[in-house]
């Protein structure tokens, strides 16, 4: 199992090291989310995330079957809740241990943010495949 947590800590979670896939997302949704250039992201059924810590202290943006989630108390971005409620693409950034998978992929750069430059070698779909 690995951990996830907050930037201020009020948010913990637990999720298994089991992805399904990773991909660096740069959709405007995702850049606007994050703050970021792109959002780095593992997918995973949604049953095999467990929040341990501060349940009481997420935002929820969105519905219970496609809602981005952050902490309420600092703001950060943990993980998204995808695919009809079945799956969630926790947020790279928010995990405290190394997960065994990596991006495989760039999606969605058509819609890149003009001023970032992808300069590593994974490949890059318009669209997710």
């Amino acid at each position: 199992m690995l951990s996830g947590k907050c930037e201020c800590g009020a948010v913990r979670y637990r999720v298994a090291d089991e992805f399904l896939y990773a991909a660096n997302c740069h959709c405007s949704n995702c850049r606007a989310a994050t703050g970021s250039a792109f959002k780095a992201f593992a997918g995973i059924e949604r049953e095999k995330l467990q929040v341990v810590a501060g349940e009481d202290s997420l935002f929820v943006w969105g519905e219970d079957d496609l809602n981005n989630t952050r902490c309420a108390v600092c703001g950060s971005f943990l993980f998204s809740v995808v695919r009809d409620g079945a799956y969630v693409h926790v947020a790279l950034g928010s995990l405290v241990d190394a997960p065994s998978i990596r991006p495989t992929e760039h999606i969605f750069v058509g819609s890149k943010a003009p001023w970032f430059e992808i300069t590593d070698d994974l490949p890059q779909m318009r669209e997710p495949t």
